[in-house]
């Protein structure tokens, strides 16, 4: 495995078919990201649809979970042909989404009961602030390899 195609959270297995196309690990991470974050959105509108404006947060919890699901499966499947650990792989890809999910807790009522913007442009103004931390904490934590696991840090 080339030094740029590292899999995420420290699992093993060489670059999936979307990356050995793409062929920059960053771009590819770039481009999984982008249509996570487009997939999540929709599965929050969809999901508001569902249960009303006034649930917002709820719509907010159920969109997460399959977006990190999504997610995840996108890159260990698609990304990275990977082996491993699954649930311990996926509890260390979900704790970085847990914070960008916190910050969402935190603005979301913020910006829809204070300052009273509807609640899918509160949302996607959110989005901006939780997919740069998402990006960080992986970059740093969830697709970094400790020199323990005999691979290069990234």
């Amino acid at each position: 495995m080339s030094p740029e195609a590292v899999p995420p959270a420290g699992i093993s297995g060489p670059p999936g078919w979307f990356l050995r196309v793409v062929r920059d690990q960053r771009v590819a991470f770039l481009i999984v990201g982008a249509i996570n974050t487009v997939v999540g959105y929709l599965c929050f509108a969809g999901i508001l649809t569902i249960l009303g404006q006034r649930h917002y947060l709820a719509a907010l919890a159920c969109a997460h979970v399959v977006g990190v699901l999504f997610a995840f499966v996108l890159y260990r499947f698609v990304v990275f042909r990977v082996r491993g650990h699954l649930l311990a792989d996926l509890w260390r890809f979900e704790t970085v989404y847990l914070s960008a999910l916190a910050v969402n807790f935190v603005l979301l009522p913020v910006l829809v009961e204070l300052a009273h913007l509807p609640v899918l442009l509160a949302q996607a103004l959110i989005v901006f602030v939780t997919s740069v931390m998402s990006w960080v904490g992986h970059k740093n934590y969830s697709f970094r390899r400790t020199s323990s696991s005999g691979d290069l840090h990234r």
